[in-house]
Parts: structure tokens; C-alpha cells; sequence
């Protein structure tokens, strides 16, 4: 009567590590915070390794783990640098 389905091979879409900006300025600030590098380099390592868990735990391929873990912490360099922008125009408009 019903014959059963070969299973059909699919692909994981993950919601771009990227675009999870309140995650990114999230890490930022926390990276920001940190008082020296040594202790912001292990913060890092320690946001890394949780992405990295999350997605794989998801199914997400290692290659595609790779990728988005890099685009998202080049997303976090970019909003760092945005917030010592503000931090050095802050800083030049309130000393007179």
C-alpha cells in the first residue's frame, strides 16, 4: 500500500552568527571590559568555544562551524573598534 520514503538528504541553515547583533555588542562590551588582554583573549576563547558547541550540537558541519564562528568575531573586531571610537570622541569632548 505505502511504500516507505528513502530519507532525503538536507542541509542545516543556521540564522547567521553575524547578524545576532545584540550577541555581538554583547561580546564586545565583555571583551571591552576586561582588564587585560590575557583575560579578554580567554573571554574570547571561552565565546568561541560555546558557538562552537551550540552549533555543533545544532548539526552544523565543522567546515560551516568555522566559518561562521570567524565571520561572527569579525563582527565583534568591527563593533570593539566602533566602541573606542566613541570611547576616544567621548573622551576629546569632555576634557576642554
Amino acid at each position: 500500500m505505502f511504500e516507505p520514503e528513502s530519507p532525503i538528504p538536507c542541509q542545516i541553515i543556521v540564522f547567521p552568527l553575524t547578524k545576532r547583533a545584540a550577541k555581538i555588542r554583547d561580546v564586545a562590551a565583555k571583551i571591552m571590559d576586561k582588564t587585560t588582554d590575557r583575560q579578554a583573549e580567554a573571554y574570547r576563547n571561552q565565546a568561541a568555544e560555546s558557538l562552537f558547541r551550540h552549533l555543533a550540537k545544532i548539526g552544523v558541519p565543522e567546515d560551516e562551524q568555522d566559518e561562521q564562528v570567524g565571520a561572527f568575531f569579525t563582527a565583534v573586531e568591527l563593533e570593539l573598534s566602533r566602541l573606542y571610537d566613541l570611547n576616544d570622541t567621548a573622551e576629546e569632548t569632555s576634557s576642554y
